[in-house]
């Protein structure tokens, strides 16, 4: 079984940055992919960005230029540097990690889930 934490969230005025963190524990062998994810109310979960164990990264587009994704695979810990924050970034964020716990088993798992505020 594998827990993710995650820690970071907050209230931020429009314009200013947070940082989100998630670290992964459990019997974990390899992670080979880890995001961020996010959910508005009223609104489908989109998958925010992403990040290989080879440190490939892919952004929603909305997020381009805006936020960074990056990883400590040491730590089993990828993290979320969110600057230029805009309201509509208001969201429950969400980490996702695909988890091998043995060479040929895989699974994904999500964590709790941390609140981002952007005000206007």
């Amino acid at each position: 079984q594998v827990q993710l934490v995650e820690s970071g969230g907050g209230l931020v005025q429009a314009g200013g940055s947070l940082r989100l963190s998630c670290a992964a524990s459990g019997i974990i062998f390899s992670i080979p992919n880890m995001g961020w994810y996010r959910q508005a109310p009223g609104k489908q979960r989109e998958l925010v960005a992403s990040i290989s164990s080879g440190s490939s990264t892919n952004y929603a587009d909305s997020v381009k230029g805006r936020f960074t994704i990056s990883r400590d695979n040491a730590k089993n810990t990828v993290y979320l540097q969110m600057n230029s924050l805009k309201p509509e970034d208001t969201a429950v964020y969400y980490c996702n990690a695909e988890v091998r716990s043995t060479l040929l088993r895989k699974s994904g798992y999500w964590g709790q889930g941390t609140q981002v505020t952007v005000s206007s």
